[in-house]
């Protein structure tokens, strides 16, 4: 091997140990500008919709219950339990509300030797007994877990005498079964309803429904994984998500129509105290 072959083949060395050591250099670099190994991951933050109680709470959060909602779907798909928790869990989260534990609910009413709540006078009972301010009743009325998933639900508000309503109206619990729409909010037919209740809500939400669609990536908003495969679909995918959101929808039209009730009391008494 000639001298110029020789100072050649170091030469190379030289240049590729110094181009492995630049790479190396760039790839850390590039590790700890993005511990995820990749600059498009991001975390990103968005806060969801947060739910408001149009009570006033100057002395304090009003104390909802939940009884266990009724099964009306003829299917043992539906675990009226589960379902009834999760209404729970989206009331609690209303900010001005507290919501009884669905055990503590449950305990209250075998103690009262309630399998059922079957009439006002039993309602009653159950608030007086829990020392709430109100109580949700209500009944699952379609429950289809296919792509795409239905849901149906149908929940009333009870108010006690005090911070949440004026008069004497109470609802039959009888009369939810099966008192759904399509679309939107709307009460149990008139013919069934003896006595109005604070506030009812009902409907019937269906995966394949536009509106239906956009009222789940409404609530979607901050509560998914942006760069998940799914992203807010996800919630359409999972039974068990997809009933998180038909809670928080039926919890959510219950204080809407709370919220335009309270504005109408406020309203008469207004127009009543004028000369």
């Amino acid at each position: 091997m000639t001298t110029e072959q020789t100072m050649l083949g170091r030469a190379l060395r030289g240049a590729g140990r110094r181009v492995l050591t630049a790479c190396i250099a760039a790839a850390a670099l590039a590790v700890g500008l993005c511990p995820a190994g990749c600059a498009g991951t991001k975390e990103r933050l968005v806060a969801p919709r947060t739910l408001m109680a149009p009570y006033d709470t100057a002395a304090g959060d009003v104390l909802w219950a939940v009884a266990p909602l009724r099964n009306e779907t003829g299917t043992t798909l539906a675990d009226a339990y589960e379902v009834s928790d999760k209404v729970v869990a989206a009331a609690s989260q209303v900010q001005g509300v507290r919501v009884v534990p669905l055990n503590r609910t449950i305990a209250a009413m075998r103690a009262l030797r309630m399998s059922d709540l079957k009439s006002p006078a039993e309602v009653r009972q159950l608030a007086s007994e829990l020392g709430v301010d109100g109580v949700i009743v209500g009944s699952i009325t379609a429950w289809d877990p296919y792509d795409p998933p239905k849901i149906g639900i149908s929940v009333a508000l009870f108010a006690r005498e005090g911070r949440l309503r004026t008069g004497d109206d109470w609802l039959d619990p009888v009369a939810l079964e099966m008192a759904y729409t399509d679309c939107g909010l709307a009460p149990a037919p008139a013919s069934a309803v003896s006595q109005a209740p604070a506030s009812v809500v009902a409907g019937h939400l269906d995966g394949a429904n536009h509106e239906t669609l956009m009222e789940v990536r409404r609530y979607a908003e901050g509560r998914h994984d942006y760069d998940a495969a799914l992203g807010w679909r996800r919630d359409l995918a999972s039974m068990d998500l997809y009933t998180d959101f038909a809670a928080y929808w039926a919890v959510r039209g219950l204080l809407d129509k709370e919220q335009l009730r309270l504005a109408r009391l406020v309203r008469q008494t207004t127009q009543a105290s004028r000369p």
